[in-house]
């Protein structure tokens, strides 16, 4: 473990210090986001804080003050939003520059279908995307039942109180990912380790890279290892089928990216959904008792409302131009917030601040992106959430959280929101 952290701060200091050293800053103490800049990844509770919705408000794009030679512009509007994330034309999501002040960029260092721009884009998400259709997966939907029955079985033989994030919302994505990947049990020891940390903004650059760098690495090991003897899972299976027209570079940025779209983010859904459902018993109702068309209508609310993913990808500008009202200059960077866009009432309507699993919405939420980047693991979460939740409820009829809501630990800092514990009672 103490060679994985050396590891990844060698890793991590390696990929940042080169760009931020020509802004005279020292990395050891530049946090990773500057205070004035902290706003679209901190919550209350549940909830955005306010001056999100006044950014909103405000129209247009929200400059946020970090120390670079380009200017960052949050989009915190469903409208220009979404417009951001149609529009392939206009953006880069190709990031590597960012890290490289002094040679050229290899795609070993970063990538992934999220920082990846077309034809190479085009290419892999073709390659993984027949995994996720609604008819490959429903062969996934056993296994998941399978997987929320032992996980619930394991709660219950513990006793009450439990923690219901680490006891059900983390083992259900998380064994749920390991099985789609064909990742066998020693890798899913090593990996358990490696979610959170990617996605925590509060322990400075070299952590939040760091624990990235670190967690690819694991994965490109275990793609060389299934190279010699492919498994059973998707790697396996993409192995089979490309050969050697796949590189385990890009096999390896296919597969961070099942699991960086599919595990915490639904860990994250399953602890908060549970929580807002246990605000109100009607809500709860609606899961325990009601038709699979009640259980889909309270996900996508619950989507909507919770917004665990806080931004989208980063788009770089390729070209000087208009948004929102403002002057974007070539390499500035647009950050479309989904946790705002998704609060916006333009497109959810009255009392858009509001859980409501009867709402009516004016446009689809954002809260798996939209266009060519929107989250290829859309459909298996979706799933899971449809099995786990009505599991739950039906499974423990008097389920309740254990502490005042104010006792409540929720992340701090993170693009991915969350409880880091849920104490219930049942």
């Amino acid at each position: 473990m103490q060679q994985l952290r050396s590891r990844v701060r060698s890793v991590a200091t390696r990929l940042v210090v080169r760009r931020i050293r020509r802004k005279g800053i020292d990395l050891s103490r530049l946090a990773f986001v500057p205070e004035r800049a902290k706003m679209p990844l901190q919550r209350v509770g549940p909830d955005p804080v306010p001056a999100l919705g006044l950014a909103r408000e405000s129209g247009g794009l929200h400059r946020l003050p970090l120390p670079f030679d380009f200017d960052v512009w949050l989009v915190p509007g469903h409208d220009d939003a979404r417009g951001v994330l149609t529009d392939r034309s206009s953006y880069s999501n190709d990031i590597r520059h960012l890290f490289h002040g002094d040679g050229p960029a290899t795609s070993d260092d970063i990538g992934g279908l999220g920082f990846t721009d077309p034809p190479l884009h085009t290419r892999l998400r073709k390659i993984i995307t027949p995994e996720f259709t609604m008819r490959r997966l429903t062969r996934l939907e056993p296994v998941i039942e399978r997987i929320v029955q032992e996980a619930l079985d394991e709660m219950v033989a513990s006793g009450s109180p439990a923690d219901l994030a680490s006891q059900v919302a983390f083992p259900v994505p998380f064994r749920t990912i390991c099985a789609l990947l064909g990742l066998d049990y020693a890798d899913q020891q090593e990996f358990a380790g490696l979610g959170s940390a990617r996605f925590d903004a509060t322990n400075g650059a070299a952590a939040a890279f760091g624990a990235v760098s670190a967690q690819r690495e694991f994965l490109f090991d275990a793609v060389a290892r299934q190279r010699r003897q492919p498994g059973p899972g998707l790697i396996g299976q993409i192995i089979r089928e490309e050969g050697d027209a796949i590189s385990d570079v890009d096999l390896a940025g296919l597969a961070d990216g099942v699991f960086t779209g599919g595990f915490e983010t639904t860990a994250g859904m399953i602890s908060l959904g549970t929580m807002v459902l246990l605000r109100d018993e009607k809500h709860a109702d609606v899961v325990r008792h009601g038709e699979r068309g009640d259980v889909e209508r309270v996900v996508e609310e619950l989507l909507r409302y919770l917004s665990v993913v806080q931004v989208a990808f980063p788009r770089f500008a390729k070209q000087d131009m208009q948004v929102g009202g403002r002057r974007i200059r070539k390499g500035d960077v647009l950050i479309p917030s989904l946790s705002g866009a998704n609060r916006d009432p333009q497109a959810a309507g009255e009392r858009a601040e509001e859980f409501d699993p009867f709402r009516v919405p004016a446009s689809a939420h954002l809260a798996f992106g939209h266009g060519i980047h929107r989250c290829i693991g859309a459909e298996l979460a979706r799933m899971e959430l449809r099995i786990v939740l009505p599991a739950l409820f039906r499974r423990l009829p008097d389920l309740a959280v254990a502490v005042p809501a104010q006792e409540l630990s929720f992340r701090r800092l993170s693009f991915v929101h969350g409880l880091d514990e849920l104490p219930v009672t049942f």
